[in-house]
């Protein structure tokens, strides 16, 4: 009589990195009566472990800029290279592996409002004296700029298509300038009608490409078509906003940094309400910008941190500052979202770890293995009262929380007022508005 039998061989039994034979385990929940009180347990040493190896901020980068650092792009082409322009007209190109200046120019006479990086890794930047294009990989320092555009200045911003070689730049004349660098083509104008306030801010749709999102000092934010070189629709908020970016991500989901200490997340298709408001800055947001992957946001502020956003959630997930930081202008992603870089109005760049707690570098696949577990416990007992103290406290500067608590009486003492005066009235018949209605003032098509 012949018998066959399955044979398989030790190593395939065996954990990585160890000849020990694995031992099997019999995951009957009679025989483990503390199952959950074990996990419970290592979860919150996990939370504990993980804020107490949070240590966010790298290095600030070379000997940074005399003026204050108040624009700030990268190159989407490269891991490692970003450029910053000052308050005194210098634009400095880094290496953030060798973390120093690889090139610099006198680009200005003043402010460096705007710049942004080519598909053919060129510079363009802009300022009252207007706007110039630069080769920072093929140039020395203090070269001439390669073009030089004046025409209807002064600008504000600028930003580049997303798949062709053209870029808008918006001006205090109250329009947005189209221009071509491959035909050298007049610019292509695009303006509301009757509005004469400056665009402060402007960005190209990365995902429906033909779309033009800006903010102005009338506290509006317009939607422009380059197809029908129309504007779309006009939507004006109660206070005005410093920045506007869209999620790479999702066409039509943008995102706007409001001088309420607010970031609100708009869906571009009806703005009769806001998807989000974030709460938790204490002075104005200056920058916004998504994450390369459309989940997350960092934000810089007037209040000295910087903080660090999920996309769906109301709070930060994370704040960042340093003793000798000023306010943040500028914020970052690098492109593989695992860093950030800030500019502030003290002239330093700094560089932050993206998650305050990883380190880089290889991991061996126990260490790889814990991690991954630590992260899954932190997740499944993340709704635990305790665990969830632990994960949400950061220490914030003493002026923010003190700002903080009286931001929070304001608040409250208007809402009491608002809540009285609505029992006492015809408003207590009167539909409530959401809070993500409150915002908007008007809008215009």
């Amino acid at each position: 009589m012949k018998i066959k039998a399955l044979s398989r061989s030790i190593e395939t039994q065996q954990p990585p990195g160890t000849n020990a034979p694995r031992q099997s385990r019999n995951l009957a929940p009679e025989i483990h009566p503390f199952e959950r009180a074990r996990e419970y347990k290592r979860a919150l040493n996990a939370v504990k472990l993980e804020r107490m190896f949070a240590k966010p901020f790298l290095t600030q980068l070379g000997n940074g800029h005399v003026d204050g650092v108040y624009s700030l792009c990268k190159d989407k082409n490269s891991l490692s290279t970003i450029a910053s322009g000052s308050g005194d007209g210098v634009i400095k190109v880094w290496d953030l592996t060798s973390r120093e200046e690889s090139w610099r120019t006198a680009a200005h006479t003043n402010i460096v409002k705007g710049m942004t990086f080519t598909h053919d890794k060129k510079l363009l930047s802009c300022g009252t004296d207007g706007i110039k294009l630069w080769d920072p990989y093929n140039s020395e320092a203090n070269s001439a700029p390669l073009s030089t555009w004046q025409e209807g200045g002064p600008y504000t911003s600028l930003s580049f298509h997303q798949s062709s070689n053209a870029f808008a730049a918006s001006s205090g004349a109250g329009c947005i300038r189209v221009w071509d660098l491959d035909h050298s083509t007049a610019p292509q104008t695009i303006q509301w009608p009757s509005f004469t306030d400056t665009i402060t801010n402007v960005c190209f749709n990365p995902v429906e490409t033909s779309i033009i999102g800006s903010v102005a000092t009338d506290r509006s934010i317009i939607l422009f078509d380059l197809r029908t070189n129309k504007p779309v629709i006009k939507t004006v908020l109660k206070f005005a906003a410093n920045r506007i970016v869209f999620n790479p991500m999702e066409a039509m989901n943008l995102a706007v940094a409001s001088e309420d200490h607010n970031l609100y997340i708009f869906d571009a298709r009806n703005f009769d309400r806001a998807q989000n408001i974030q709460k938790g800055h204490v002075a104005a947001v200056m920058d916004v910008e998504f994450s390369p992957t459309g989940e997350e946001l960092v934000s810089g502020s007037y209040d000295r941190t910087i903080r660090i956003w999920k996309r769906d959630a109301g709070h930060a997930r994370d704040t960042y500052h340093t003793k000798r930081m000023q306010r943040v202008f500028r914020a970052c992603w690098t492109q593989d979202a695992k860093y950030l870089v800030s500019g502030s109005d003290d002239g330093n760049l700094r560089l932050w770890r993206a998650n305050a707690s990883e380190r880089s570098g290889v991991k061996s696949a126990r260490q790889r293995q814990a991690l991954e577990y630590n992260q899954a416990l932190a997740q499944r007992y993340a709704h635990v009262p305790e665990v969830r103290r632990i994960a949400r406290h950061r220490r914030v500067p003493k002026v923010v929380k003190k700002a903080n608590e009286i931001k929070n009486e304001e608040l409250a003492a208007i809402k009491r007022r608002e809540e009285n005066e609505r029992k006492h009235s015809k408003k207590q018949f009167e539909k409530r508005q959401s809070e993500r209605e409150k915002p908007i003032l008007a809008k215009e098509q």
